[in-house]
């Protein structure tokens, strides 16, 4: 009989060591796990030779070996964003930057604080799935010396400033300030350097005023912060705006007459740029019965921003307009974007004209697109033109129900259906909204209300842009015109059997193996909303997405479950469709203002940029409604709230309030004096593990708010009525070792559905932990 002892492991039993090993391994562990010694040390080393030969595995930092493509157990990577639960997300730079993997980012010793986006940071992988690493920084690394932004105050001991990064957990000293800095300004530091022995030290270290941003007083301040913080670019240069101002609006010359078509634009009551209107009639053709002839109009940017000029410098930097609760930083100057590219009423405006003739189902049969001249016929709102609908019309839309309105509505039902027929991912996702008064404060938070006008208006610009994909895909063999698609993959493997297991323990089935299409998550998501696990399974679907970007490679859009489509119809504030009316006038010869030589050869590196604008205008909006939102709760520390858990992490929850939409971190001190939590990421909870109360995604709780900081828009809650006894599938996944553990002896704590009402005030924050919204 052979003694197992003594046998050398095969070649794929060595492979599954070093695949399930989370750090790289070396020969002297190999040898251990499978006692190996003497002679059979020196076969050992040929084995793993002939794999290193056959590229199964590659030798690293001190000869260890790891699985092919696998990151070393030290390594540079950059944080690259933030989830929507609040967890960092990096990726590897510098000799490992080809390699694909998902990296999440945990928080390190106390020296380091927690990294943000941009930062790159020297950190410890080790590897938790196939291509999946957690990241322990070591070392934050920088560039050099960066600005900070943020609040000074004169203390007894000298002027101190207070980032308004909630990442920064450290303060700034002042040797001296400018003579215009007050008391609670917003200014721009640059820190000195440090002592090489104290560099990484969570330490006050000194720093110099740059500049002077303005007063965290006012109410104004919130955005300003946003804008600075995240580097959005708001003064044009001199050259762009000469540009603008030597401009004209256009005259008719070859362009196709509209002004007699009664086009109308629907946007929101507090819209300045107009750069869309809408128009319909049923189609005469008899061989198209119940059919629609549809004008989708589009401002001419084009004609007013050619390739190369200083508008379009300014333009292609900023990507995007952002909008904040009280401005707008556009992507144009005013004298563009709310003036000559307007599609203001009674005034005749350039525009670029998508024709199209649906079928009754609303199916794109053709199309074709011109330059035109136009005249808006009216500047309605959504709930304008929703309230003449439903029968209570206006002075101004009385006239226009009929001839305008009724159409607009039967061509709108008809491309209803044909959306229906796709099976597009239909997730309800409430938008809210921050209204601000004369004070500049915020008035009211109200979620802002969705009509039939809304869809509408949605409906015609998803025709519009999938029949401007259509139009650039036909000439492309020929032209070569490269096209910016509006992409958006399916989600990826990994994301989808954690949503796949998710779904399982909650009852619903989510078929392996077969192609994955987003009517079967909003099949599930009814499931969901009739077994009153509606909003569970709606944030654990959006968990699953991938997020949309540009790309000239056409991957389809996954969401509105279309195998083309493009951004054509917002030119004013999308530097994307900007990009697709030159390429739509390049291929159909509508004039010599198309895409510019340079565009083209660098259009790869122009779809990775504006993707990274749109997301930098995404987080700002987002920082500075949290701000604005802080403010508007920070006389209500001390009142309780009914909330939702909407995020779970390791550090922590999140929740978001009823009655704002205001969200917050409960941090994970804060749920038990006596208990540690486990967190279960395939039921999405955190469970304790000596008294088994879990706090899911979704759940309902009573909290308490804390603390509010508006420097850094963090709100702090702690739980004061929530958290179920566990199910015995969640207890199942807490790590045996853990069960009891250091706390063994500290049985009896809470253990009924009073999740933390013992936890203790003055528990808000964490050194070492995310602050605030994720």
């Amino acid at each position: 009989m052979t003694d197992d002892r003594n046998r050398l492991p095969t070649k794929q039993e060595i492979l599954d060591y070093i695949q399930d090993s989370p750090t790289p391994v070396g020969k002297r562990e190999i040898a251990r796990a499978f006692q190996i010694k003497g002679g059979q040390r020196v076969e050992l080393k040929a084995l793993l030779r002939e794999l290193e030969n056959e590229g199964a595995i590659d030798k690293g930092r001190k000869r260890k070996l790891a699985p092919k493509g696998a990151l070393p157990e030290v390594a540079v990577v950059m944080v690259a964003e933030a989830s929507i639960d609040g967890e960092l997300f990096a990726k590897p730079v510098g000799p490992h930057a080809e390699v694909e993997a998902e990296i999440i980012v945990v928080p390190g010793g106390r020296a380091t604080g927690l990294p943000k986006p941009g930062d790159r940071v020297l950190a410890r992988l080790k590897r938790i799935g196939e291509n999946r690493y957690e990241a322990q920084p070591i070392r934050i690394l920088r560039a050099g010396p960066e600005n900070i932004l943020g609040a000074v105050t004169r203390t007894p001991k000298g002027w101190r400033v207070k980032p308004t990064d909630r990442r920064i957990d450290r303060e700034y000293t002042l040797d001296s300030v400018p003579q215009e800095v007050r008391d609670g300004d917003l200014v721009l530091v640059r820190p000195l350097p440090a002592p090489s022995s104290r560099r990484f030290e969570n330490v006050a270290r000194e720093a110099e005023v740059v500049e002077r941003i303005g007063n965290l007083s006012d109410p104004k301040a919130f955005s300003l912060i946003a804008i600075h913080q995240n580097g959005i670019p708001v003064a044009f240069p001199e050259k762009a705006l000469a540009e603008a101002d030597k401009l004209k609006p256009a005259e008719l010359g070859k362009r196709e007459d509209l002004r007699d078509v009664p086009l109308v634009t629907i946007d929101g009551a507090d819209a300045r740029d107009f750069d869309d209107a809408v128009w319909a009639e049923a189609d005469d053709d008899k061989e198209n019965p119940g059919g629609f002839k549809l004008i989708v109009a589009i401002a001419d940017v084009s004609h007013y921003v050619p390739s190369g000029s200083a508008l379009d410098r300014a333009a292609r930097q900023r990507g995007n307009s952002v909008y904040f609760p009280d401005r707008v930083v556009p992507m144009l100057p005013e004298r563009l974007s709310n003036d000559l590219c307007s599609l203001r009423p009674n005034e005749e405006r350039a525009c670029m004209a998508c024709h199209m003739v649906i079928d009754s189902n609303g199916r794109l049969l053709r199309h074709r697109f011109s330059r035109a001249l136009m005249k808006s016929a009216a500047r309605l709102t959504y709930t304008q033109v929703q309230a003449a609908m439903d029968g209570t019309p206006d002075d101004t839309t009385d006239t226009l129900v009929e001839p305008i309105l009724k159409p607009l509505y039967a061509a709108y039902r008809a491309l209803s259906k044909a959306r229906e027929e796709r099976g597009t991912l239909e997730l309800d996702l409430p938008e809210r909204q921050v209204k601000i008064g004369e004070d500049g404060k915020i008035s009211e938070i109200t979620v802002r209300e969705r009509f039939d006008s809304h869809k509408l208006i949605e409906e015609f610009m998803i025709c519009a842009n999938v029949a401007a994909a259509e139009a650039l895909e036909a000439k492309q063999p020929r032209t070569q015109i490269p096209i910016m698609y509006r992409v958006h993959e399916p989600p990826p493997l990994d994301k989808l059997e954690a949503l796949r297991d998710s779904l399982a323990v909650l009852g619903f089935k989510l078929a392996k193996g077969a192609v994955i299409k987003p009517r079967m998550f909003t099949g599930i998501l009814e499931q969901a909303e009739k077994a009153g696990k509606g909003p569970l399974v709606s944030d654990i679907v959006l968990r699953s997405q991938s997020q949309a970007i540009y790309a000239s490679n056409n991957m389809g859009h996954f969401g509105l479950a279309l195998r083309r489509y493009c951004h054509f119809t917002s030119p004013i504030r999308r530097y994307s469709d900007v990009l697709v009316h030159r390429a739509l006038i390049s291929d159909y010869g509508l004039g010599k203002d198309g895409l510019g030589e340079e565009e083209i050869e660098s259009f790869d590196e122009i779809a990775d940029a504006i993707s990274g604008t749109e997301r930098r205008a995404a987080t700002a909006e987002r920082e500075a409604t949290e701000r604005y939102v802080t403010a508007y709760l920070s006389d209500r520390v001390g009142a309780e709230f009914s909330a939702r858990i909407s995020g779970v992490a390791r550090f922590g929850l999140f929740v978001a309030l009823d009655e704002t939409g205001a969200d917050g971190l409960v941090p994970i001190s804060t749920l038990s004096p006596w208990d540690r939590y486990h967190h279960d990421e395939v039921h999405h909870c955190l469970v304790g593990r000596e008294n088994g109360i879990a706090f899911t995604l979704s759940d309902r709780v009573t909290v308490r708010l804390t603390e509010a900081n508006t420097l850094t828009g963090g709100l702090v809650f702690e739980v004061i009525d929530g958290g179920k006894p566990a199910s015995k599938q969640i207890t199942r996944n807490i790590p045996r070792a853990s069960r009891g553990g250091a706390f063994g002896s500290r049985r009896g704590g809470p253990s009924g559905t009073k999740g933390g009402k013992k936890g203790g005030k003055g528990r808000g924050k964490t050194k070492g932990q995310p602050r605030g919204k994720r």
